[in-house]
């Protein structure tokens, strides 16, 4: 087993520092050369938020792409139990929602912070159309499907209102 000095132990938390900021800010090309160097694709920051969530909370389309190739997992949730898709859907970032889709990210409707419950919340009516769309969990629409709808509709009037003045 490989035992790491203290100097080398302070030097990787810094690196890890480092690549969670890197992936906040969509530094894609810094943040693949690290991976490529041995650094897990699913590090984490002490409140267990991945690689792949501070990069899809902040829309960095890209580097969420880059991750995901190398592995990262779209199902990870942090402490709070929050998953990414959820952050990506309450964020209203449609096309990160595709992505994390298309690679593997679950629709878990039986979560009590489901994605499709975030987007209605926050009136992202695209969000929660796609992800309707997507759920293989059921074959047609049901109440709480159509209620979710009709709440991100109205709740996205008072989100136009409030931008355009």
């Amino acid at each position: 087993m490989l035992t790491l000095s203290q100097e080398e132990e302070r030097r990787y938390e810094e690196l890890q520092l480092m690549a969670l900021q890197f992936a906040r800010e969509g530094e894609s090309a810094i943040l693949q050369s690290m991976v490529e160097a041995g650094l897990s694709p699913n590090t984490t920051d002490n409140r267990g938020n991945s690689l792949l969530m501070l990069s899809a909370y902040n829309a960095n389309t890209s580097t969420c792409k880059m991750l995901l190739d190398f592995g990262a997992n779209p199902n990870s949730s942090n402490d709070h139990g929050h998953s990414i898709l959820a952050g990506a859907a309450f964020k209203g970032y449609l096309d990160i929602c595709k992505i994390l889709v298309e690679h593997g990210a679950q629709i878990d409707k039986k979560a009590t912070k489901n994605p499709i419950v975030f987007a209605a919340i926050f009136g992202r009516e695209e969000v929660v159309n796609y992800l309707q769309s997507v759920d293989n969990s059921t074959n047609k629409r049901n109440f709480l499907d159509n209620l979710m709808l009709k709440i991100a509709s109205f709740l996205s009037l008072f989100r136009k209102k409030s931008t355009s003045v």
